[in-house]
């Protein structure tokens, strides 16, 4: 398993930087966080927010369009946090251990949130609409969790590592969540396991790519010669016996 990159205690003395009192944004960002720690997520209305950040309905709407877009502007905070400590001092491990690194990280920036977490999941696990909104953030998220730890995400097989990776990561939210031990060692153990389990999910993704390779451009070629020759009848169609780019051509 890879080692945590530094002693429990010295990462919590670490303060994250600290949003400014004054910022507006911030203001109801942390209001939303401090609501959701004490209930329900569906009982949370914008009102609420805006008077536990000290700010008008008015202001809040200069500034946001929906709780939702609080929570957005939440889970950036925290891409933030993860991205702006993200250095060369990992250059030479495995992608496993940089993204193990990455995601511990990304759970040290979210344990003075845990409890809102909590609830924002169990309400989550009962809202398929809102799952499915959820999804598209954290995909966001992962995307660049996965540039901090300089892998890519592009193309059919990148998608596939943006997805597994958030499902992977809903599953060790659930066990950090529960996990009582100082030093997480459990949530370090399944984060291990599910990244051992993606990465061999995502090797065997690249061989059939790559397998399939020549198959692909067959197929391209194929779409091609008979893009051009549908372009040639209707050209005769029309009276016109130029060549499709040719008569582009005499347009411009």
């Amino acid at each position: 398993m890879p080692r945590r990159p530094k002693p429990s205690s010295e990462r919590e003395s670490r303060p994250h930087p600290a949003p400014d009192a004054g910022d507006t944004r911030s203001r109801i960002v942390d209001a939303l966080m401090a609501l959701a720690a004490e209930r329900p997520w569906e009982e949370i209305t914008i009102s609420d927010i805006a008077r536990h950040a000290g700010v008008t309905l008015a202001e809040f709407r200069d500034h946001f369009g929906s709780k939702g877009a609080v929570l957005r502007a939440f889970a950036r905070r925290i891409d933030k946090i993860v991205l702006e400590g993200t250095g060369d001092d990992l250059a030479e491990e495995s992608a496993k251990d940089r993204l193990f690194d990455v995601l511990m990280r990304r759970l040290d920036a979210l344990a003075p949130y845990k409890a809102a977490i909590e609830g924002m999941l169990e309400w989550v696990d009962s809202e398929p609409l809102a799952a499915v909104a959820l999804n598209r953030r954290v995909v966001n998220s992962m995307r660049f969790m996965l540039a901090a730890a300089g892998i890519g995400s592009e193309g059919p097989v990148g998608m596939l590592k943006l997805q597994g990776l958030v499902f992977a990561w809903r599953r060790i939210l659930a066990r950090w969540l529960h996990d009582d031990d100082p030093g997480l060692a459990p949530t370090m153990a399944a984060l291990d396991r599910e990244l051992t389990r993606g990465g061999r999910i995502v090797a065997r993704a690249n061989d059939l790519h790559r397998l399939t390779s020549p198959l692909r451009s067959l197929a391209r070629a194929v779409c091609r010669r008979r893009s051009r020759r549908f372009e040639r009848v209707r050209a005769r169609w029309r009276g016109d016996d130029r060549e499709p780019d040719d008569a582009a051509e005499a347009v411009v």
